[in-house]
């Protein structure tokens, strides 16, 4: 297999500090990377199957995927092969304060699309924003 050549473009991405990898790897037994670095020139893992046990760290930029899919596209790509009974880890950014509600023990609901309403004069939006709800109970 032909590696892309390393380039001030890698700076882009981003590896697994190993300790964390390492503990990940240690409680689950990872078979299969979809997302290596160096990507083999022409290698796009959201067309191939993964493994019974997949790592993913995925590019987190559209910009940074090889088709311009971007990284929802690995999200669906993991559910549909979790859907075929398979585990999956996966790594990718968020927010600050969604990690601190998690580490609190917020139970996650998603609320869909919601259409938020103006405050000035209570048209709904024209773009719906994906929702979660963050449950905290004593």
């Amino acid at each position: 297999m032909k590696f892309i050549h390393p380039s001030e473009f890698d700076r882009r991405f981003w590896l697994t500090p190993p300790d964390i990898y390492s503990k990940l790897d240690a409680e689950f037994g990872f078979d299969f990377d979809p997302c290596p670095y160096p990507r083999p020139e022409g290698y796009n893992s959201l067309d191939i199957e993964w493994g019974r046990v997949s790592y993913v760290n995925p590019p987190f930029r559209t910009k940074d995927t090889p088709d311009g899919r971007g990284p929802t596209a690995f999200v669906r790509k993991a559910i549909a092969e979790n859907k075929k009974g398979k585990t999956v880890v996966m790594m990718i950014p968020t927010q600050s304060y969604v990690n601190l509600l998690i580490e609190a023990g917020a139970e996650l609901r998603s609320a869909g699309r919601v259409r938020w309403l103006s405050g000035v004069d209570g048209e709904p939006t024209n773009s719906p924003s994906p929702i979660t709800s963050f449950i905290l109970r004593p």
